[in-house]
């Protein structure tokens, strides 16, 4: 049952100037230690059916990455001995082996071992065409490979080509920009691969696609080191059964995505994993786009995505108009007696928000070539990350999965036009320090789970926002349609889902700062809420239950629709504080005048709601507001 607000009284309002001024922070340190480590316990206060979506196909688990690198694929080396040159020369080529065949500017290799790359072509190409069960070494040192109408670089058939980048060279392969057939193949990039291809060497490869993709196997592609300067106005770099990289430098420019697996015959294929390695990467569809799964366990990332959040034209809950009856604010009816169902569905529907893309018109609401999809880090299935450092600005969300996300580490400065990280199923956080400064909601999913970490949020909607069925806020524009796993839509209850079990939380909303479309639970950690005084919004938001056993909870915000906690093993204390202004401090007193928190709020606010260990129900404290003061029971 939802609890009426209890006023603050203004009958001692010029006895608090001896108050201690201790902030909340320091206060409660000890508290954060202690609750931050209880993953443990979360699981048995999550439900037992929220994790049912999990059973669809598309949440099937990431691949083992023990083998997706062989010792080959990290050797750069080779015996002079074994090995064949080819000299290029312009508009001709020479090579004394034979089992490479030279026509005019084109050289074909048609057997297996390695071919010592150096010179230039004008309008030439590479070409390596071998039995199936054969492996080819290409080794570029300080090569120039131009193409008018055609790739560089085409891999007909082999077991697996090796491209290696010599010591201190600097290689460059080109297009003019088109693609003209010269066989069966739809080749359309400059380093085209029907094979296995394996990019590695401690050289640098600059290349230029302005009509196409930059590197693309149709087979696995595989990165081990090597820099790499791309620029493409298509997705860069391609893999259709997927792309594993480690060690390697990326410096990208591309009119599409920047990395990119899609495999439309196999989707347990398609996957991206990267181990390690440097990515500066602008584009103007997606960062790294997998269509199976995306698993990431360390590297540095400074993605672009979209032109940036910029680019998302968000709406606020200024443009937020009062429900039916209540027009301007105010109490909703039911108040004190619970919420009445649906009620909350208006802020759904009203959130509904677009995006345009300054530069071009670009709709991302269909799954055809044509559409360009804007978002940092994208999967179609599951996300793991585990390590790794992130500066994400996307114009949609700068983290985002059609299933489900697990963060367990890493560093991540995000800016979004849509959501910061949006998991259409789960979103489970275990650590990690996640800093969003700008979203429209900050985290989302129909399952969102706070295990630890550091997390620090700004959202113009939604803080935290788990909801069912279809979201509304994901459409019309740029914004991709994010679909939920179930629940029953845009109106009334769903089966979404929040708990808090450990970390440190701070959101600054525009809209409700934990909006649960089902549950919410809060067992551990240390949460700060900071929300508006204007619009429909809440600090709280549920539609089922709301029940906090442990960690501390601070948060303020709008009266007109608020909700306390409906259940509670340790002491809430929830009051309605008139109108006060950004930082105006907060302080509780026990009995014996001992402070057991303070809190300073950056935004205006109306009411204040308190939760920690130490709060204990039926004892009574003293909050001191401003100059304002009040003694009430915890509930």
């Amino acid at each position: 049952m939802k609890r009426k607000l209890l006023p603050l009284f203004l009958t001692l309002a010029l006895a608090v100037s001896g108050c201690s001024n201790q902030q909340a922070e320091e206060n409660n340190g000890n508290n954060t230690n202690n609750e931050s480590n209880s993953n443990s316990n979360a699981d048995s206060n999550n439900n037992s059916d929220n994790n049912s979506d999990n059973s669809s196909s598309k949440t099937a688990q990431m691949p083992d990455t023990s083998e997706l690198f062989t010792d080959r694929d990290y050797e750069v080396g080779y015996d002079e001995s074994k090995s064949a040159l080819i000299e290029l020369n312009g508009d001709s080529a020479s090579c004394t082996s034979n089992a490479v065949e030279i026509s005019g500017s084109t050289v074909t290799i048609t057997d297996e071992g390695t071919y010592i790359l150096k010179g230039n072509l004008d309008n030439g190409m590479i070409i390596v065409n071998t039995d199936k069960e054969k492996k080819v070494q290409l080794y570029l040192d300080n090569v120039s490979i131009h193409n008018e109408t055609s790739a560089p670089v085409y891999v007909l058939q082999a077991d697996k080509v090796f491209i290696t980048l010599a010591p201190d060279s600097e290689n460059t392969l080109s297009n003019g920009g088109s693609f003209v057939a010269i066989d069966d193949n739809n080749i359309d990039s400059v380093v085209f691969s029907k094979e296995d291809l394996t990019m590695n060497g401690s050289g640098a490869l600059t290349i230029n696609s302005p009509a196409g993709h930059g590197i693309v196997s149709k087979d696995e592609l595989t990165f081990t080191s090597g820099t790499y300067n791309i620029s493409s106005s298509s997705h860069a770099v391609t893999g259709k059964d997927n792309l594993c990289i480690a060690n390697a430098v990326f410096n990208i420019e591309s009119g599409k995505d920047g990395l990119h697996a899609e495999n439309n015959d196999d989707t347990s294929l398609g996957f991206v994993y990267i181990q390690s390695g440097t990515f500066d990467i602008t584009a103007e569809g997606d960062g790294v786009s997998a269509s199976f799964t995306l698993q990431i366990d360390g590297g540095t990332f400074d993605i672009l995505a979209g032109g940036g959040s910029e680019n998302g034209e968000q709406q606020t809950s200024d443009s937020w108009g009062g429900f039916p009856g209540n027009m301007g604010g105010g109490q909703r009816p039911g108040m004190g007696g619970g919420q009445r169902p649906g009620q909350r569905s208006t802020t759904s529907s009203a959130s509904t928000s677009n995006v345009s893309y300054k530069t071009e018109s670009v709709s991302s609401t269909t799954t055809d070539d044509d559409s360009t999809s804007i978002k940092g880090l994208k999967s179609s299935g599951n996300m793991l990350i585990t390590n790794g450092t992130f500066n994400i600005d996307a114009a949609d969300d700068t983290i985002h999965s059609n299933a489900s996300i697990t963060i367990n580490g890493g560093s991540f400065t995000l800016k979004s036009g849509d959501d910061g990280i949006h998991a259409d199923e789960t979103l489970d956080i275990l650590g990690g320090t996640i800093s969003i400064s700008e979203s429209y909601e900050g985290l989302e999913a129909l399952h969102i789970y706070v295990r630890d970490g550091d997390i620090d949020l700004v959202a113009s909607d939604d803080g935290l926002n788990a909801a069912g069925g279809t979201d509304s806020s994901g459409f019309g524009g740029n914004r991709g349609n994010d679909r939920f796993g179930g629940g029953m839509g845009m109106g009334g209850s769903s089966n979404g889902s929040i708990n808090i079990s450990g970390g440190n939380l701070y959101v600054n909303a525009s809209g409700d700062g934990i909006d649960a479309n089902g549950t919410l639970s809060i067992s551990g950690g240390y949460i700060v809420v900071c929300g508006p005084t204007q619009g429909d919004t809440a600090t709280l938001d549920y539609d089922t239950s709301a029940t906090i056993t442990g960690g501390t909870f601070i948060g303020t915000g709008a009266s007109g629709m608020a909700q306390t906690f409906s259940d509670s093993e340790q002491g809430v204390i929830a009051v309605s504080v008139g109108s006060q202004s950004a930082g105006t401090e907060i302080i509780l007193e026990d009995a014996s005048g001992n402070v057991i928190l303070t809190h300073s709020p950056e935004l205006n606010f109306a009411v204040a709601i308190l939760s920690s260990p130490d709060i204990v129900k039926g004892d009574t404290y003293k909050i001191i507001v401003g100059e304002a003061s009040g003694e009430f029971e915890a509930s």
